[in-house]
């Protein structure tokens, strides 16, 4: 990867006064950005930190085509990755893309949500690339249990090793039932109240973090909310805070596309967030739930 030095992107203080966040509008974690695209990639909302990363202001960007402001080929990329997409859930992401003329390389996640497009970014981790997706495998070939319980309760201690939490809980439901399994240091708390569960896809590097707004403010416009990247609202966060909990990277287990569990990672100290790690664990997810298919249809 290029050093960062001169000719990285430099920016000052933004010369614009954010506004206050108006009640349900969706927060951005400031650790990365978010642009919200239209289906012919105009940029509708941007995250008013974008000038850290991109160089340019939020709202110089509201409005114009996304091709104004990033290099024609990861463009292009992009939108072959998003076209694939089309008619499909799921996040696509991509590593190590230099958007600008700036020497810079992001790590991107994009996905579709309410006919638009969600584009997220954070600076690209130095090193060991491809460290945690090439371990799945590995991982889930000696995943075996001679009943569910166990299985969870191996998967939950695999899924710790790959992703260095505290505290990896796994909680599964079909069939008219519930069943969970957690792996964690010793000493670590035991949750009281099961709905604080937050059931989505979610990185959270730092829960005592300053969070950015999205320009221009519009509470009606609800696509933001599955961001990878967005803070949990109050209600959501207040319970993560009181236990001490300061990062979080939760992935849903889905089977044929619909919510059959979740895997959450619990940490004390905060966490730089990697959407390599998220697609890891998501990987492991849904090959555990492959195995909890064919464990069902055993019985």
């Amino acid at each position: 990867m290029p050093e960062l030095e001169s000719d990285s992107v430099q920016v000052t203080d933004s010369p614009f006064t954010p506004a206050e966040a108006l009640p349900g509008d969706v927060q951005l974690q400031s650790s990365g950005f978010l642009l919200e695209l239209s289906a012919d990639w105009l940029v509708l909302r941007a995250s008013e930190n974008v000038h850290e990363f991109l160089g340019e202001y939020h709202v110089t960007l509201i409005g114009e085509p996304l091709a104004e402001f990033v290099r024609a080929q990861p463009l292009h990329d992009l939108r072959n990755t998003i076209s694939r997409q089309s008619g499909r859930s799921g996040i696509a992401r991509a590593y190590r893309v230099r958007l600008t003329d700036s020497p810079r390389c992001f790590d991107l996640a994009f996905q579709l949500s309410g006919g638009k497009i969600l584009l997220e970014g954070l600076h690209c981790a130095d090193e060991n690339l491809g460290a945690a997706l090439g371990s799945v495998s590995g991982l889930i070939d000696g995943l075996v249990g001679k009943d569910r319980s166990t299985l969870l309760e191996n998967a939950a201690r695999r899924i710790r090793a790959l992703t260095g939490f505290d505290c990896v809980r796994i909680s599964t439901s079909g069939d008219g039932r519930d069943e969970s399994a957690e792996s964690s240091r010793a000493g670590w708390p035991a949750r009281t109240d099961p709905a604080d569960r937050l059931n989505e896809s979610l990185i959270l590097g730092d829960a005592t973090a300053e969070s950015v707004c999205l320009f221009p403010r519009t509470p009606s416009d609800r696509a933001p909310e599955k961001a990878l990247l967005r803070l949990p609202a109050r209600e959501q966060l207040e319970p993560i805070r009181a236990r001490g909990i300061r990062s979080l990277l939760n992935v849903p287990i889905r089977l044929d596309g619909k919510w059959a569990g979740q895997i959450e990672c619990e940490n004390r100290d905060p966490r730089e967030p990697s959407f390599e790690l998220h697609a890891a664990t998501e990987l492991f997810a849904q090959m555990l739930a492959l195995r909890l298919e064919i464990d069902r249809l055993g019985r």
